[in-house]
C-alpha cells in the first residue's frame, strides 16, 4: 500500500490495486487523478455502505458521470481498495 495523504487527522492509503487503477483508466481513456479520488473520498456526495465493513464514497465528476471510491476505515486510516467512473443515470438513482 501507498500512503496518499494526510488531512484532518486522518491518513490515507492506496491499495496496488487502488494505485494501479489510475493506470488502467487512463489506457481506456478515463483520466483520473489522484486529487479527484482523495475529494471524492474527504467530500463525497454519497456514501454508501456496502459488504464486509466497505464503503462507497460517490461525487458527480462531469454532466454525465460520478466517480465511486470503495474504501475500509482503519482506525484513523482511509484504505482506498479501488475507484473507478460511472454513469449518473445509474448511480445517482440509488443516492
Amino acid at each position: 500500500m501507498s500512503m496518499g495523504s494526510h488531512r484532518e487527522g486522518v491518513e490515507i492509503v492506496f491499495t496496488r490495486h487502488a494505485e494501479n487503477k489510475f493506470d488502467i483508466l487512463e489506457r481506456h481513456g478515463f483520466s483520473v487523478s489522484r486529487a479527484r479520488v482523495l475529494e471524492t473520498l474527504l467530500d463525497p456526495d454519497a456514501v454508501l455502505p456496502t459488504v464486509k465493513g466497505r464503503q462507497i464514497a460517490q461525487k458527480r465528476i462531469s454532466e454525465h458521470h460520478v466517480l465511486r471510491v470503495v474504501y475500509r476505515e482503519e482506525g484513523e486510516t482511509l484504505v482506498v481498495i479501488t475507484f473507478y467512473p460511472g454513469r449518473r443515470k445509474y448511480y445517482e438513482s440509488s443516492v
